[in-house]
């Protein structure tokens, strides 16, 4: 369907803010990272108290996020996402200031908060604001944020909290969350199913409705299953794989993790945007696509993912590991494309949060302590390669979902 060239150009602007606002997401979720050496050196904390700060989040985030998404289908959703950015970014200001390291995990549950409610409602607006044939793009020009946000994040920390303090660190990260969330308060708010080619929707599901409908969507199940299994192994790959590198591979720890984040950030970024423009192309030769695409890529990228943790020549295994992280990441737009186009707009944003505590819970919650359980019991090496499996079972999880879209099991939207 074509829009109107003001409607397109407003809608362009709300996806360059959301993109932007996504970028922080990922910026303010990782610095912590970068800065976790001397945070733990000044509370002087154990590798395991270290390891709750990004714990604590990841819990709050995926708690919080139906309910995030449940409330985003009731008001309006851009009054959510402007709410969620501003506290988020006093949370990682709070992060700074900071005495005690109760008081930082204490921030650092608000920001899983924060973040929840805009992770839950933004692919529920670019949805409305884009029509299904232009909509897997849209949504992988989101996603890029991911690995831009977090590498920056990653550098952020690292550089600022190395050269002047961890609590500068975040004030810098969160400073520009509150010129964001005045932004999104000019952006346009979309009705709900204004892009589905019928007329804008405005019923509000029950809770228990909505679960009651979601329960035998095949592809809603097939693509949050995938999405899950993809995070799972993508979680715990970003966790361990700088150790391989330097404990069984004898590389230099700070070269490990600079060229290993390099690696990420430019595979994350070809990966994501390849993925949208060709889930977008596949979406259109046949019905669910977008989903044997994704199922492809990941089938694809499975043996390359198990040589990386196979082979002994260093420039090899970052080859190997480029390759299987575009196979991965091209996922990222057609999978999510999947998960909201399988449910009515009616209870988009529920769907995705319900999502997302999904895919945390099951995926990248879980993955590096049950990855380390089985490095302990072998190696990192062995680790890595049974962590393909759940990139082959994802794959085709999606491909059965794929099917499923064929045949028509998919709600109309309505």
């Amino acid at each position: 369907m074509s829009q109107p060239k003001a409607e397109l150009r407003g809608a362009y602007f709300s996806l360059a803010v959301l993109a932007a606002v996504n970028t922080l997401n990922y910026l303010d979720r990782y610095v912590v990272a970068g800065v976790l050496p001397r945070i733990s050196e000044e509370f002087g904390l154990n590798k395991a108290q270290g390891g709750t700060l990004q714990m604590v989040f990841v819990l709050v985030y995926m708690l919080v996020s139906p309910a995030s998404g449940y409330l985003g289908d009731r008001i309006q959703r851009r009054h959510v996402v402007a709410g969620s950015v501003f506290l988020w970014s006093l949370a990682t200001v709070g992060s700074g200031l900071a005495g005690t390291f109760v008081a930082l995990l204490g921030a650092r549950a608000v920001l899983g908060v924060g973040e929840a409610g805009y992770g839950t409602v933004a692919p529920a607006i670019i949805s409305d604001l884009f029509p299904r044939e232009r909509r897997t793009r849209m949504l992988a020009y989101f996603f890029v944020a991911m690995p831009v946000g977090a590498a920056v994040g990653y550098a952020l920390g690292g550089w600022i909290g190395d050269a002047y303090s961890w609590r500068l660190a975040f004030f810098l990260g969160g400073a520009p969350g509150r010129v964001a969330s005045a932004l999104m308060l000019f952006t346009r708010e979309p009705a709900r199913g204004a892009t589905e080619g019928g007329p804008a929707v405005h019923e509000k599901i029950p809770l228990g409705e909505g679960l009651r409908r979601l329960a035998p969507n095949r592809v809603y199940l097939a693509s949050t299953g995938g999405l899950t299994l993809l995070t799972f192994s993508i979680g715990g790959l970003a966790i361990w794989m700088p150790t391989f590198l330097e404990k069984e591979r004898g590389m230099d720890p700070s070269q490990a993790g600079f060229i290993f984040g390099a690696c990420t950030l430019v595979a994350g970024m070809a990966g994501t945007i390849l993925g949208g423009v060709l889930g977008d192309r596949a979406d259109k030769r046949r019905p669910g696509g977008g989903m044997w695409l994704a199922g492809t890529a990941m089938l694809a990228a499975a043996p390359f993912m198990f040589l990386t943790a196979t082979v002994q020549w260093v420039p090899l295994i970052f080859g190997l590991a480029f390759v299987a992280q575009v196979g991965l990441f091209v996922n990222t737009g057609p999978i999510n494309a999947a998960v909201v186009n399988a449910v009515p707009p009616s209870y988009r944003s529920f769907a995705v949060g319900l999502s997302n505590l999904t895919l945390h819970a099951l995926g990248d919650a879980i993955s590096p302590p049950l990855i380390g359980a089985v490095a302990d019991a072998s190696s990192l090496a062995r680790a890595i390669q049974v962590n393909t499996l759940p990139v082959v079972l994802g794959g085709l999880c999606m491909m059965w979902g794929a099917r499923q879209h064929a045949h028509k099991d998919r709600p109309a939207a309505s």
